[in-house]
């Protein structure tokens, strides 16, 4: 009886356990495939709510009463299903989410997932297919199309936040996945390690970033977020070939073949190769494959140098023209598991691996025939050996808590010519904690917070800080920011974040830093802003310990080198809108930008080291804190797609930036040169070519870019338009270093800019024109033609370096898609 007794209570058990009220069902997409770990939410009590599983299923228990339930999954359209709970029998609720269109593009900047018309600061954003149509190489070259971002010689500038620098100290923080690509000891974007054949979107943020996106987030941050695969299997496939024109005027083509040099037909015409591929998959429901990669050979546009007749010069290296060619090679993989026995339980690992084959070329030969040939000692070779391994683990509780721990290891090794190699590696860790509190019962607030650190360590000669050539820099930060919206109109954001940094076990530095901003609704379609930041950057190993000679020039350390700190504030308004077919969204913004300590690259006569031959170096660059300095400006974009009749549409990307940017101190003496029976003061005020004016060096002003692409069913013309107003200022050392290597009368070869200088500095139009054909609606196969410059303007964006002339270049796509397993 006993027996029998237990056995009825365990049946009754477990009858009240599955009659349960509630809700069940499956979340699918319009494709009728599962949507993999949405979230389902109870509007009003966020503790309450569920994970959607591998196979799209989902329970939630509730007891009697009415509900609002939200389903969510990033880049669909949230739906909102009220639901009457009266019975104690579960109910089954089966729901198909809608993919998101223009006017609600998701953005994952601030880690939170919302619609870029209520974000509380500016952002931009790049889609994939821009990317492809384009031929993009290397991801700084599609960066560049970017209104309020210039990308000067691979160094990022955001809203004229940073000056000319050669890469070295980024202002603007670059992130593959949430984590730095930036170099251990200089702080430079690693632009052509990025797989540009796997991109989901490029999300730009605007001003100050330090708090959720690290220090090197002063003037800016640019997120790049890689694809998983989605419901059916992709192969994608580009080939690709083509050429740089001749450059204007016949004595600066020196790759044209003569009688008097025989060269391979490999060498006789300045090509550009190349093939990428990707495929990703998802295999038994559970587990995602990433496989991409990239082969690149070109001969370049930049010749070698030509040492002149009576030049003394025993140091720099001779160098063939086809030693000047570039090659790489890179494949990546990105793995991620979906946990069977755990829900919401996620972890995988990401990797990358490039050879890399190039040449860094300083200074052009001359500001004539010479254009497109390198300075004598001024060309560097490198042979570049790059990785990262990314491990990495989440767990999505079904009461909506996130926890994330993401990894990474980048090395570095770069074999170069001059005695400049170096070899770094970078570690890397971030854990992050997201939940969604409930303060209020008709709304939460999303909370985000975690702690971050990076160990940089860097082995070169270069750097012989105190004759060792080992550095290492430490950082540990923890950061939060909280999200509250307040009676659907107004979203409001706070947060912060405390930095601490180790250089070499002896200089330490830690610093708090905020931001704040707030969203108001106007109307449905307008929305205004307000975003306040603040900014930390550290220096670099390369800028505080670098110390070397590049022929004639040189550069100079600075252990005394202070961090940088900035502050921006701006205030905005989106507008989307509707005409007809055509949807788009209009965006003006205004902003100011102060700095302190401001860190710039200057050009002068400093003190030589004995270890320095003769006559070697007489001036070089040497980072140095320049003052206060001040940026204000606006900006303004017009993004929009539509379709005009039933054949036709059309995309645009357009942008219009304006900045004023100003040193506050002047005349404050930051340094001295190293005469010693009469040393030079130098301030900004008498080291700049403009002495009129305070305006900071190597900024435009003006910048305008515009992107229109017209499609006709099968057939796509594209048309991209930059311009750059006039170089307002540079380093007046330039000029003065042109004036004592030609007053040597030949010993020193001439380094020479003042006269292009003066005829090409009046402001720069580039123009670019594609067009690709689809053979059939719903075909694999396309091909494609890419003219970049295709003015073939002759043109340079900063000192001493030229331009590339006209590229043409052909492309065949291959992109098909599997079948959706059930």
């Amino acid at each position: 009886m006993k027996g029998l007794s237990l056995f009825l209570i365990f049946i009754g058990i477990n009858l009240c356990a599955y009659s349960q009220s509630g809700i069940y069902g499956t979340v699918q997409t319009t494709a009728n495939t599962p949507v993999i770990g949405g979230y389902i939410i109870v509007l009003g009590q966020p503790s309450l709510g569920a994970v959607s599983d591998i196979d799209g299923n989902y329970t939630l228990e509730l007891e009697k009463g009415a509900y609002q339930i939200i389903f969510k999954y990033t880049g669909m359209l949230n739906d909102t299903i009220p639901v009457s709970i009266t019975t104690q029998q579960p109910t089954e609720l089966n729901v198909i989410l809608q993919p998101r269109m223009l006017q609600t593009v998701e953005i994952r900047v601030g880690k939170f997932d919302q619609k870029i018309e209520e974000l509380t600061y500016s952002v931009e954003v790049i889609k994939p297919a821009l990317i492809e149509d384009k031929n993009t190489r290397s991801i700084e070259s599609i960066l560049d199309q970017t209104p309020g971002l210039n990308i000067m010689d691979g160094e990022p500038q955001i809203r004229g936040g940073s000056g000319f620098t050669f890469g070295v100290g980024s202002k603007v923080a670059v992130l593959v996945d949430d984590m730095p690509i930036l170099s251990a000891d200089a702080g430079r974007p690693e632009w052509g390690f990025v797989p540009v054949e796997n991109i989901e979107q490029i999300e730009i943020t605007k001003g100050a970033s330090s708090v959720l996106s690290g220090s090197s987030a002063l003037s800016g941050a640019i997120h790049i977020r890689t694809a998983y695969p989605k419901d059916k299997p992709l192969t994608k496939v580009n080939v690709y070939s083509g050429f740089h024109s001749a450059p204007e005027g016949t004595d600066q083509n020196w790759w044209a073949p003569n009688d008097s040099v025989s060269k391979p037909l490999y060498n006789s015409y300045a090509f550009i190769h190349g093939a990428n591929f990707l495929h990703s998959r998802i295999i038994n429901k559970n587990t995602d494959l990433v496989i991409g990669g990239n082969l690149n050979w070109e001969h370049g546009y930049i010749g070698a140098p030509i040492k002149g007749v009576e030049v003394i010069d025993t140091i720099s290296e001779d160098f063939t023209d086809e030693q000047m060619q570039s090659k790489k090679m890179r494949v990546n993989f990105n793995l991620r598991q979906r946990s069977k026995k755990v829900k919401g339980l996620q972890y995988g690992i990401n990797g990358n691996f490039m050879l890399n084959s190039t040449n860094l070329t300083l200074a052009w030969l001359d500001d004539s025939s010479g254009l497109y040939r390198g300075y004598p000692g001024a060309v560097l070779l490198q042979n570049q050996t790059i990785f990262n391994v990314d491990p990495y683990v989440s767990f999505t509780s079904n009461l909506g808590v996130k926890h994330s721990l993401k990894t990474r290891f980048l090395y570095t090794d770069n074999e170069m010519s001059g005695n400049q190699s170096n070899r770094g590696q970078v570690y890397y860790a971030d854990y992050q904690f997201k939940k969604a509190f409930n303060f209020l019962k008709e709304k939460s607030f999303d909370f985000i917070g975690g702690v971050s650190s990076q160990f940089n360590d860097s082995y070169a000669d270069i750097y012989s800080n105190n004759n060792d050539p080992t550095n290492q820099l430490f950082n540990l930060s923890g950061y939060a920011e909280i999200q509250k919206n307040f009676f659907d109109i107004i979203n409001f954001s706070f947060g912060g974040r405390a930095e601490y940094f180790q250089l070499n076990d002896t200089l330490t530095a830690w610093n708090p830093i905020f931001r704040t901003g707030a969203n108001l609704k106007l109307s449905q379609a307008t929305f205004l802003r307000f975003s306040y930041g603040q900014g930390y950057r550290f220096p670099t190993i390369t800028e505080r310990y670098i110390r070397t000679n590049v022929g004639s020039i040189g550069v100079y350390e600075n252990p005394d080198l202070v961090p940088e700190e900035s502050w921006n504030a701006e205030v905005g308004v989106n507008q989307g809108f509707k005409f007809g077919n055509y949807m788009g969204q209009l965006d003006i913004a205004a902003f100011i930008q102060e700095y302190e300590n401001t860190i710039e690259y200057l050009f002068g006569f400093w003190d030589p080291s004995p270890d320095f031959a003769a006559g070697d170096p007489l001036a070089g660059f040497k980072f140095l804190n320049t003052g206060k300095s001040k940026i204000t400006g606006f900006d303004i974009t017009l993004n929009g797609t539509g379709k005009i009749g039933k054949d036709f549409s059309v995309t645009n990307m357009i942008g219009y930036n304006y900045i004023n940017p100003i040193t506050l101190e002047p005349n404050t003496v930051f340094a001295e040169d190293y005469n010693p029976s009469n040393p030079k003061e130098y301030s900004f005020k008498n080291t700049s070519y403009d002495t009129t004016t305070n305006v900071l060096k190597y900024r435009f002003k003006h910048t305008f870019k515009a992107d229109i692409e017209l499609k006709y069913k099968s057939f796509a013309i594209g048309y991209t338009v930059k311009y750059f107003s006039r170089l307002e200022n540079l380093d007046q050392a330039i000029i003065d270093f042109e004036n004592i290597t030609v007053a040597t009368g030949g010993t020193l070869q001439a380094v020479l800019y003042s006269d292009f200088f003066e005829s090409h500095n009046s402001g720069n139009t580039i123009m670019d024109l594609r067009c690709s054909y689809a053979f059939g609606a719903n075909s694999p196969h396309k091909i494609s033609v890419v003219a970049k410059n295709f003015l073939n303007n002759t043109y340079s964006l900063r000192p001493l370096k030229i331009e590339s002339p006209r590229s043409i270049v052909f492309q065949y796509s291959l992109k098909f898609e599997g079948k959706t397993k059930n």
